[in-house]
């Protein structure tokens, strides 16, 4: 976008958010993947078809110049390859969500951790993948080999399980209802965590001691497995979906979570214009920097897990955004070159600040990602917790289109970056004002959530 379509930056800041749309529309393959399985499966069908859209774009921009140079193209195919992403990136949240609730709150943080740390390390060597080929690849060859790594998600999709649906959509029912319940009496994550554990007992003994009723063994006769129409379990999913989110155990925290992210305006591609064409730093040093930040973000998801996890949750929270002010404050003396008489590099500021933006980011997703998977009800995981991510994504694509236009008012270009500490600054006081709105995250829970 930056050499090739010599875009602007507030431009190619829109097309990048835009492009990332699909991120904010998860609960539509969560309820695909919860109440419309496809042979009887609820996971790996929809892995296929995730990988298969991520790897089409891919193959497409590499093989056609004529749709890589043209703006709207390109923006196109990158919504189609982040629809498969997204759609992937759902199914497996669910996946991690039924683990985290089957497994207790005592290890959520623990399944949480393996999880980051797993895509951490696929991100470290991604990156180095992605800085070597800046340097040593044409553009049309690096499309080729990003084609090839959802080829790999597809291959891997024949070593996932996932047991057929069977007699699940009536589990999922009775499951539904008594979530339903627990929200209603207890509205606490608490609550839903105490009743999941009663009802998981009592579901053993149910199915030691209860014998199938005559109904449901002509049923399984004649169809060969219990299978409801789609659309009375999209009825009770949407049902379950409203009635769970609308407790103010649930709504009050995801409503902050929104805010924090929509109040800051997000200008990272701008910066990535400014180190590349002011500070004349490569795009494969770049692509490589990010190296430090995965590792970053394992150390600071091994270090929320070892020490804050038993902290409040809004010290915690409160700890992320004084923090992320003070990386915006590294932004604005690398923009204002207040480093230069110290004798330290653009590279070295580079660096510090992606190392440090990563890691103090977990300390505000953790939380999240815990308190999501452990307010999912049984059987809509992956509707649910598609819903709290989305609003996460959501806000922060607001955030990117806010930065976008903070460009475009800031008349900021390729050329232009006189009032580029101007947008930083805009940048650290929304990053400041969601903790005036920590009223809404309820005073005694910690970063278990529980």
């Amino acid at each position: 976008m930056k050499d090739m379509m010599k875009l602007s930056p507030s431009t190619s800041q829109f097309l990048v958010s835009l492009a990332y749309f699909p991120w904010s529309i998860k609960p539509i393959y969560g309820i695909l993947s919860d109440c419309i399985p496809i042979k009887q499966r609820k996971r790996v069908p929809y892995l296929i078809i995730s990988s298969c859209l991520s790897l089409l774009p891919w193959l497409i921009l590499g093989l056609s110049q004529t749709l890589r140079t043209s703006a709207n193209m390109l923006t196109s195919l990158l919504i189609v390859q982040n629809l498969g992403s997204a759609m992937a990136d759902v199914v497996i949240d669910a996946m991690v969500a039924e683990a985290v609730r089957s497994a207790g709150p005592e290890f959520a943080g623990d399944l949480q951790s393996l999880s980051w740390s797993s895509m951490a390390v696929g991100g470290i060597f991604g990156s180095l993948l992605g800085g070597y080929a800046l340097s040593n690849l044409p553009i049309h060859v690096i499309y080729v080999v990003f084609s090839a790594l959802p080829l790999f998600q597809l291959v891997s999709c024949m070593f996932v399980e996932d047991s057929p649906k069977r007699f699940q959509s009536a589990i999922d029912e009775h499951n539904n209802q008594s979530s339903v319940t627990a929200f209603s009496e207890e509205g606490s994550g608490e609550a839903l965590g105490k009743e999941g554990a009663r009802r998981r007992k009592g579901t053993r003994k149910n199915n030691k001691r209860r014998p199938l009723s005559k109904q449901t063994e002509a049923n399984e006769k004649s169809n060969g497995s219990f299978n409801p129409s789609p659309s009375l379990s999209l009825k009770s999913a949407f049902f379950s979906l409203c009635t769970a989110f609308k407790q103010p155990a649930i709504l009050r925290p995801m409503a902050w979570f929104f805010f924090s992210n929509v109040t800051i305006p997000n200008i990272s591609t701008v910066m990535f214009y400014y180190q590349t064409e002011e500070l004349h730093l490569e795009a494969s040093f770049l692509g490589t920097a990010r190296v430090i930040g995965w590792f970053s973000l394992i150390l600071g998801t091994y270090t929320y897990n070892r020490y804050f996890k038993h902290k409040k949750l809004r010290d915690i929270l409160v700890f992320a955004h004084v923090g992320l002010a003070i990386i915006s404050l590294l932004d604005i003396a690398l923009v204002l070159r207040l480093h230069i008489p110290h004798g330290i590099g653009d590279k070295y500021m580079v660096l510090w600040g992606s190392a440090l933006a990563d890691a103090i980011n977990q300390f505000k997703m953790m939380p999240f990602l815990i308190l999501s998977g452990q307010l999912c009800p049984p059987g809509i995981e992956g509707t649910l917790f598609a819903l709290f991510m989305s609003i996460n994504n959501l806000g922060s694509t607001l955030g990117s289109f806010l930065g976008a236009a903070l460009a475009s008012a800031l008349n900021i270009s390729t050329a232009q970056f006189d009032n580029l500490a101007l947008g930083l600054g805009a940048q650290l006081i929304g990053t400041l004002l969601p903790i005036g709105f920590l009223f809404l995250i309820p005073n005694e829970v910690t970063g278990l959530t529980s």
